[in-house]
């Protein structure tokens, strides 16, 4: 689990190509690689991956080719820049909100609009997620945890504050740029015990004293 706070930007150093599959390596000199084994788990622009080698400033991970197709980690570039959160311990101060680090899918800059020292970024997001967006709500955008200020259709804005801006990838959008998105993990999961709901409903399964009853709940 994650956080969305990004620790650190680190840059593609090498990609391998393995039958589909991706073994690609990353540099991040202030990450700070020394609490890290291998098998622990590192954010790379929100996705979860599995440290399989590492050194005081690289780190390696294999990238499966259903990650590669469901996230914008195919499009990287050696050199390419990209978020890092290192998962996070018992003792982390959960300043953003729980991130799973399993993005849902891809979305797309609309439009960039600078407002005081900050920036109104807009995303369209594929037509089946829009249902988990809600207006100020959680959203994470590579990896980054933020609040989504509007929402409007399969569309939603988010306001980056400087810091944002400076500390990770968010600063280098452009119009058209490709990001990975992860909703709210209460929302999917409401949405699975509000349909499991709808479907006990319709086999006539309500929650009466005697249902109650008969599963240990007594008076």
């Amino acid at each position: 689990m994650f956080t969305g706070l990004v620790e650190a930007v680190g840059e593609v150093a090498s990609i391998e190509s393995r039958g589909g599959e991706s073994r690609m390596s990353f540099a991040s000199a202030s990450l700070g690689l020394g609490d890290v084994a291998l098998g622990d788990s590192i954010a790379i622009n929100g996705v979860c991956l599995t440290v399989v080698t590492r050194t005081d400033e690289h780190f390696a991970a294999d990238v499966s080719a259903q990650t590669l197709a469901c996230t914008t980690l195919g499009a990287l570039n050696i050199g390419s820049r990209v978020n890092l959160e290192k998962a996070l311990l018992p003792t982390t101060r959960m300043g953003g909100h729980m991130v799973s680090g399993h993005v849902d899918g891809v979305a797309t800059v609309v439009a960039l609009k600078p407002q005081g020292a900050s920036t109104i970024i807009s995303f369209k997001m594929p037509p089946q997620l829009s249902k988990y967006i809600a207006s100020k709500g959680s959203i994470c955008v590579d990896g980054v945890s933020l609040t989504t200020n509007v929402v409007n259709g399969h569309c939603f804005e988010v306001n980056i504050i400087p810091h944002t801006q400076q500390q990770t990838i968010i600063g280098k959008y452009q119009a058209g740029s490709k990001v990975n998105i992860e909703v709210d993990v209460v929302a999917r999961y409401l949405e699975r015990l509000l349909q499991r709901g709808v479907n006990e409903n319709e086999r006539g399964m309500t929650v009466t004293r005697e249902f109650l009853a008969s599963q240990g709940f007594g008076d």
